[in-house]
Order: structure tokens, then C-alpha cells, then sequence
């Protein structure tokens, strides 16, 4: 039963925390503020899970640093990246021009608490099971530098975009160094490794096995619904954007192909 009330707690916990960033998003005229809830919004389930839940308290608690090291970080970037500017074109894209509240609750909103909510069950069954088996140790651990690597990725390759961004020699140029020549999507392919890392600490029963879809669907979103394809749509007709894809790798990071294939 214990599950049942952490899972029922996060799903308040988000609905409370998206409908504030909804409103906060209406008053402002700009909804690319829930980029900002997107990783707020894991922390406080993380935090749930690490109250109310009855399992092992050391998991329970390396996960909520994990969490929170992770999410607070990107939420703190997205204050940054959204300041002072308008609209995210994914979301205009998104929206198709209809601004109703009924439209953007549903598209944006409602869609991306669901999906956070489903993507955070493996901390929520997690919150209400043992220790780790001795045998799933090496598993955590594995999963551990998963999420090192992750989050290593994502702050260094958000670094490097802004400080590429803030070199006015850039204007209008792609970013093609550092992490960014290894992969077209180096924050993305980091918050992949980052929740696969979460969900393989996870693991301390057989059950757990079955909340492989979070991760799953975490992966889904980054690259195909508002993550790597539809940025890629939207800087499609960028110059030099084509060569760019042509010797750098999608998703998986990989050394750079020649300028000359």
C-alpha cells in the first residue's frame, strides 16, 4: 500500500506544481516556463518518495541527492536560458497558433506532468522496497556513473552553448565544438543517460524490472516529441546546419566523421 501512497502523492505534488507554472506562464505570456518545472517538478516526487516512503532510507536518500543535483541544476539553467526572451519555437510549433487555456493545459501542461509522473515511478516503487540485493550492487554502482555521465554531458555541453552564444563572432554560426561535435544533442543524450543511471539504482527486486518504460519514455520525449527531432525541424534551414548533421552523430556521442564524407 505504501507505493500506492507515494504514487498518489507525487501525482498531487506535480498537479500542484504544474498548474502553479501554468498560471505563472499565463500571467507572464510565455509558457516555455515549464522547462523550469520540467526537473523542479522530479525533485519534489524524489522528495515524497523520501518522506513518506517505507523502503531502504540510504536508497531513498542517495536517490533524492541524485534528484535534486540533477534537476535543481537544470531548472536554475532554464531561469537563465528563458530570461528576458519570448516563446520557445517548440512551443509555438506545438501549440499550432492556439493559445486557449484548454490548448496550452493540454499540450503542455497536463501532457508533461503525465509524463513526469510515469517517468518517476521506478523512485516511487523504489521508495517502498528494501535494501539492494549484494547481487545488484555493481548494477547501482553501473547506474551511478550513468547518472555521472549524464549530468557531466548536460552541464558541460550547456557551458559550452553559452559561452559560444555569448561570442558575438558566433551570431548566426552552429555550435560544432567541444561535446557539440560529438553529438548534435549532448543535454539531451545526458538527461537519457541520466534516467537509465536513476532507474538501474532502482533495481532492488524483480518487480522493478517492469518500470523499464519510464526510462523508455524518457528517451522518447528527448528525441522525438519535444526534444532532438523537433529542434532539429526548427534549425533545419540554419547554413551550414546540413553539413553539421552530415559529420556529427544524432544522439549517441561519437567521434566527429570528416568534413570531406
Amino acid at each position: 500500500m505504501n507505493v500506492v501512497a507515494v504514487s498518489v502523492a507525487a501525482l498531487v505534488g506535480l498537479l500542484v506544481v504544474y498548474g502553479a507554472t501554468f498560471l505563472v506562464g499565463r500571467r507572464i505570456g510565455r509558457y516555455n516556463v515549464v522547462d523550469v518545472t520540467w526537473g523542479a517538478g522530479f525533485v519534489v516526487v524524489a522528495a515524497i518518495a523520501a518522506i513518506i516512503g517505507s523502503g531502504d532510507l540510504t536508497r531513498r536518500l542517495l536517490l533524492l541527492v541524485l534528484v535534486a543535483v540533477w534537476g535543481l541544476r537544470l531548472a536554475w539553467h532554464m531561469v537563465g536560458k528563458s530570461a528576458g526572451k519570448g516563446e520557445d519555437p517548440r512551443y509555438d510549433e506545438l501549440l499550432h497558433g492556439d493559445f486557449s487555456a484548454a490548448n496550452v493545459l493540454r499540450k503542455i501542461f497536463l501532457t508533461q506532468a503525465a509524463a513526469a509522473w510515469f517517468i518517476s515511478l521506478p523512485l516511487q516503487l523504489s521508495a517502498a522496497l528494501g535494501p539492494t540485493p549484494r547481487g545488484l550492487l555493481p548494477v547501482l554502482v553501473l547506474g551511478i556513473a550513468a547518472w555521472a555521465l549524464g549530468v557531466a554531458f548536460e552541464a558541460v555541453g550547456d557551458h559550452q552553448l553559452r559561452a559560444f552564444k555569448g561570442d558575438p563572432a558566433n551570431r548566426g554560426k552552429v555550435m560544432d565544438r567541444g561535446l557539440w561535435a560529438w553529438t548534435r544533442h549532448p543535454n539531451y543524450f545526458g538527461d537519457a543517460a541520466v534516467w537509465w543511471g536513476l532507474w538501474l539504482i532502482t533495481l532492488a527486486a524483480w518487480w522493478s524490472l517492469a518500470t523499464v518504460l519510464s526510462p523508455v519514455v524518457m528517451t522518447y520525449f528527448l528525441v522525438y516529441a519535444t526534444g532532438a527531432r523537433l529542434t532539429e525541424r526548427i534549425m533545419a534551414d540554419r547554413p551550414g546546419f546540413r553539413e553539421y548533421c552530415a559529420r556529427t552523430s544524432f544522439f549517441v556521442p561519437r567521434p566527429p566523421r570528416s568534413s570531406k564524407l
